[in-house]
């Protein structure tokens, strides 16, 4: 009759443990051991693991999206906080830069219209970069009539310009010139912007590593179960537990 209240009490216990698979953040293993022949009944250790590790992946996510934030999910971000304050820094620049090469771009239309009478509705890149090399429609034309480049020649009247003098000339393609180089410099800003994110990425993917490697080695805990019988001895029912550092 001791026996079978003994193995009552030791099923109960293991229907405790067992409950508590359902629940993600533990990891419950047990094994029954032994029944010595002293009436004792011994249970293996359980190892139990919290699983609150964070995800690399979520981590690039973040700093694709803005630069430090990985490192801040990471649990670091003394190093992620320089990654944001540069993306602030670069999303100045090229909302300055951007803002500067169409201020440019007005510019030289608005001189354009002014000094050569041209029309400027409709026109494409091209033809703004071309009445800045040439005096008038006529000398383009001639141009490439002697490069028998025929295709390229403008016939609509549409297309006409007249500069007024060289020195119009001259001012209307150093200002288109500084709008494009403004919108070319564009593009190494959006580089720069995405070798932060990239370098975010792999820091917060490092700092991610040691952080789940550090809750690995604070997290372990065992726990170890006993109910001994010893004979002209009370029942006694023992619980061990131990952490590892």
């Amino acid at each position: 009759m001791k026996i079978l209240t003994l193995y009552l009490i030791l099923l109960s216990g293991l229907s405790f443990s067992q409950s508590h698979n359902n629940n993600p953040i533990f990891l419950l293993e047990h094994e029954l051991k032994s029944v010595e022949p002293s009436g004792s009944l011994l249970v293996q250790p359980i190892a139990l693991q919290k699983s609150d590790k964070k995800n690399a992946g979520l981590a690039i996510i973040f700093s694709l999206v803005l630069p430090g934030i990985g490192e801040l999910y990471a649990g670091d971000y003394s190093t992620g906080k320089f990654f944001t304050i540069a993306d602030g820094a670069l999303w100045g620049i090229l909302i300055g830069m951007n803002t500067y090469a169409g201020w440019q771009k007005d510019r030289y239309i608005s001189f354009a219209q002014s000094k050569s009478g041209v029309n400027t509705a409709g026109k494409d890149e091209e033809y703004f970069a071309t009445i800045g090399e040439y005096m008038n429609i006529d000398q383009y034309n001639n141009q490439q009539a002697l490069r028998r480049s025929f295709n390229k020649m403008y016939f609509n009247n549409e297309y006409d310009w007249n500069w007024q003098s060289q020195e119009d000339r001259r001012s209307y393609r150093s200002m288109w010139v500084n709008s494009e180089q403004a919108y070319n410099n564009i593009r190494f800003v959006v580089g720069a912007m995405l070798i932060n994110r990239l370098a975010s990425a792999i820091n917060a993917v490092r700092l991610v590593a040691a952080y789940n490697k550090k809750r690995l080695e604070e997290d372990n805990w065992s726990l170890s179960m006993g109910v001994s019988s010893p004979m002209n001895l009370p029942t006694s029912f023992t619980i061990n537990f131990h952490t590892s550092f």
